[in-house]
Order: structure tokens, then sequence, then C-alpha cells
């Protein structure tokens, strides 16, 4: 017994057609309507000759900066207790800052941490510098950059990062406090998302020291007589971070404070 058959339905099926879902399921994504994707997920994953856009979207980007966090915490996860020394890329060898660098980096060593800076010259090749002349770890985080160098040669241990927040994130997990020599802009930025994470609690018991009272003293200055003068901050404040010209004092700040 034959039974009625749509011509249209047998068409489609004869030549392989199908109709476009209602609704469709895309992992956790619910698509409807005209928002309905041709194809499948699988179907565009392993075909080789489909648009290359998707490498520049925000969802592979998140992948990215993924991978950037498990990269950075897998490598920094088993270092012993480390101290940031942060300072400008332009700080030039043979100069005071420069052996000023030098020094800290092994104090910090024979105080029994080990130096996570940016990884690039200046003043972070200083500290990573006196941290290998010292025998001790040297860690680099890199960030790419167009018109900066890669890993100084004094790096042991380095990541290069695309994101800066992902690095900064690296700068804080892994180090119990800040030494913060004299800098530029991305000194800045590091110095004050240290202060605001301790300011507001974010982390604890985070030593910050500035080194270069002649340099850091403007900054001072204006932070207490213009800043927490007009109420934007409290005289509290000035208590979150030290200045001092001694290597030695910066190395018994965060020695004192870290409880090492």
């Amino acid at each position: 017994m034959s039974h009625p058959d749509n011509s249209a339905e047998s068409a489609a099926r004869g030549t392989g057609a199908r109709k476009r879902p209602e609704e469709q399921r895309l992992g956790p994504v619910l698509r409807r309507r005209d928002k309905v994707q041709a194809g499948t997920t699988d179907q565009r994953l392993l075909d080789s000759d489909g648009p290359s856009e998707w490498v520049h979207t925000d969802p592979w980007r998140v992948l990215r900066i993924q991978s950037e966090f498990i990269e950075g915490f897998g490598t920094l996860a088993e270092l012993p207790p480390a101290i940031s020394v942060f300072g400008s890329a332009r700080t030039g060898e043979g100069t005071p800052e420069y052996q000023a660098g030098v020094e800290i980096g092994k104090a910090l060593v024979e105080a029994g941490f080990a130096v996570i800076t940016g990884g690039g010259p200046g003043a972070m090749q200083a500290a990573n510098q006196g941290a290998v002349e010292a025998k001790g770890t040297s860690v680099g985080l890199g960030i790419e950059l167009p018109f900066e160098q890669g890993l100084n040669p004094y790096v042991d241990i380095g990541v290069n990062f695309r994101y800066f927040f992902v690095r900064k994130t690296m700068f804080v997990k892994y180090a119990q406090g800040f030494v913060v020599l004299p800098g530029g802009l991305g000194t800045l930025d590091e110095l004050f998302e240290a202060l605001t994470l301790v300011q507001t609690r974010k982390v604890t018991r985070f030593p910050i020291v500035l080194f270069g009272s002649q340099y850091w003293g403007g900054l001072v200055d204006w932070l207490k007589n213009t800043v927490i003068a007009q109420g934007k901050a409290s005289e509290a404040d000035l208590l979150l971070f030290h200045v001092t010209d001694d290597v030695e004092e910066a190395i018994t700040l965060v020695t004192k404070e870290v409880g090492k």
C-alpha cells in the first residue's frame, strides 16, 4: 500500500537539502530563527577551506588569555618566595641607578628571595644581573611591545606575555613585595596598581619600597599636598609604601613585612 508523500519533501531528501531549523544548540549556546548558523561546530572545525577571521574574534582571544594564565601559573607556581623589582628600561648600564639595581638584586637573593622583573633592559636587567651574580633565581616576565627587545641575558626563567593585565597578575601573585626603582609610565602603572591592591585589601602584607628619594620625592609631595589635601585619599595611604636611598634598608623593610 502506497503512502502519500509531499513532492517537495521528497525532492529535498533526494538532493540532500535540509530545511533551516527553528532552533539550534551549539554547545551551551542556543540560537533561534534568523540567528541559526549554517553547519555545525565540528564541520567548521574540520573544514580546512573555511574562513580564518575567527582567529581575530573575542572568543578566540579569551582562549589565548586563558593559555597565558595557564603558562604563567604553571611556570611560576614552584618559585621560592620572590620580590618583584620594577624600574625604567632606559636606565643606562654603568649609571648609579643601574648599579643600585644590581645591588638590590644581589641583596634580595642573599635575603632568601627570587627576583622577578619585567625581563627587559635597564633597571630590570640590573636586578636580574644581581640575582644571577648572587646565584639566585632570576625571573623575567616580558611583554609583547612594538619598540623593545626581548628578555635580557640575565633572565634564567622567562615568560613572554601578549596582555599587560595577565603579566601584572603574575607580578603580584608570585611576589611577596615590590621594590620600585626610578622609572617611567610603565613603572608608575605597576606602582599604582600595587598601591590600589593594598589600599583596597585585595592583597595583604605586601610591602612596597620606592628606591631613590630624590626621584620619588615630587610624587610623594603631590600625593600629600594635593591628593590627600583635597580629600581624594587618606593620610593613612602614605603608610602603604616606604621611600629609601639605602639598599640594606630596602631589603630590611621587605624582609620585616614579609616575615622572613
